[in-house]
């Protein structure tokens, strides 16, 4: 079978709008978003109409493209506002939205001329899913995680529509996310985008004659987290993931921090662009490994992609874990007296080593030998979340640099 490679699309999440800005900083090609409702992620800050505007212009002003997720399984109660929101959509000039439910994906055909992306919460896992999906408008499908790599090559040549996969982040114990867990414990429903996150939970048995004893579930001293997933991450093995010619490489996250997205963007970024211009001598960089594990992140796993038969579980912690702690933003640069202006993230104080990490020059660390606050006053730590704090640098720093603790290179 031959496989036409061109180079895939770099697909970041955007929780707000802070969160793009970085995201197409760093080196996406494309984000996704998802507005006050219908996008799976309740609890996020997610974007109102006069942001989804914002995000559009700004977006465009790049060249690159943004993504609207509508991804919820509607009932019969939200197909007026949907139809409102998506002819909004529409309007605003999105590229695209994401669809699982096919009435809404009807819905859109019907009102609007939107480019139709299918979530993987529509959750295809065969070639004539996508191949019927296809022929219903859809330009894209978003597969399934649960999918080998032979099974990706295999929708490839018997479906026409684009394939965007997976590579990076949280996974689901459900089949890609369409789980009930949460509804059943909570009334909280994951499907409409307000999962409690069950499976992360640590249990105990209870019988029913019993009350107030509990009992371990359990194997020795690892706990029970018999539904905690690991993290996705195919760096390892992105070469075989290129070759497989998809035409989107997507992150989750956009739950997760401007630090996340930022670090794993410029990762992946790097990581595409190197396979590009040398694909015969491409390896993995250490250094790619390593700005991996300083954000916050459970054990990494390439899932069902290599069918390795590695298990996909943790059994000792629900505990994301990171190697580096995240300090803020550097917003404001002086060239003339090499000042950099942070607004503060995280607690951090004179006689810390830390590290840059830019956009699109080499990461680089430092000590911090004095600092002020805003009215230049000298100040000894920075304890207030979004502090605004002057500190001198040894290096020129790009705004939008993330600083954060380590010491690089060593």
């Amino acid at each position: 079978m031959s496989i036409n490679i061109v180079k895939p699309e770099l697909l970041a999440p955007a929780g707000n709008f802070e969160k793009l800005q970085a995201a197409l900083i760093y080196g996406a090609d494309a984000v996704y978003f998802g507005g006050k409702n219908f996008s799976l992620r309740a609890f996020g800050d997610n974007f109102t109409r006069e942001e989804i505007l914002k995000a559009v212009e700004f977006t465009h002003g790049l060249g690159k493209k943004i993504y609207a997720a509508v991804n919820i399984f509607a009932h019969n109660a939200d197909l007026d506002a949907l139809a409102d929101y998506l002819k909004f959509l529409a309007r605003a000039g999105v590229d695209a939205v994401l669809i699982s439910d096919l009435g809404v994906l009807s819905l859109a055909k019907e009102l609007t001329d939107l480019k139709i992306h299918v979530s993987t919460q529509a959750n295809v896992t065969n070639w004539r899913s996508a191949k019927f999906f296809h022929e219903l408008g859809a330009e894209r499908i978003v597969l399934a995680r649960e999918l080998t790599r032979e099974e990706i090559l295999d929708i490839k040549s018997n479906c026409k529509a684009e394939v965007e996969i997976f590579i990076h982040g949280a996974m689901c114990i459900s089949y890609s996310g369409r789980c009930w867990l949460s509804k059943f414990l909570t009334g909280r429903d994951a499907n409409l985008g307000a999962c409690t996150h069950s499976c992360r939970w640590k249990y105990n048995l209870v019988e029913e004659t019993r009350a107030g004893e509990y009992f371990s579930v359990g194997e020795d001293n690892r706990g029970s987290y018999v539904m905690n997933s690991k993290d996705l991450c195919l760096l390892p093995c992105l070469d075989k993931v290129i070759q497989s010619g998809v035409a989107s490489l997507k992150i989750e996250g956009r739950m997760k921090s401007v630090n996340y997205v930022a670090s794993v963007v410029k990762v992946y970024r790097e990581a595409i662009d190197s396979y590009f211009d040398n694909p015969n001598d491409f390896v993995i960089r250490a250094e790619w490994l390593d700005e991996l594990n300083k954000i916050a992140h459970r054990p990494y796993t390439t899932g069902f992609f290599m069918s390795d038969g590695n298990p996909t579980e943790i059994y000792d912690t629900s505990k994301p874990a990171r190697s580096s702690d995240f300090f803020g933003i550097i917003r404001e640069f002086d060239s003339q007296t090499m000042t950099a202006t942070i607004e503060q993230r995280g607690k951090f104080e004179t006689g810390e080593r830390v590290e840059f990490f830019q956009p699109h020059e080499e990461t680089f660390s430092q000590s911090i030998t004095s600092m002020c606050d805003e009215d230049g006053q000298e100040i000894l730590s920075a304890p207030h979340a979004q502090q605004i704090v002057k500190i001198s640098v040894d290096k020129p720093v790009e705004i939008w640099s993330l600083m954060r603790s380590g010491d690089y290179g060593r």
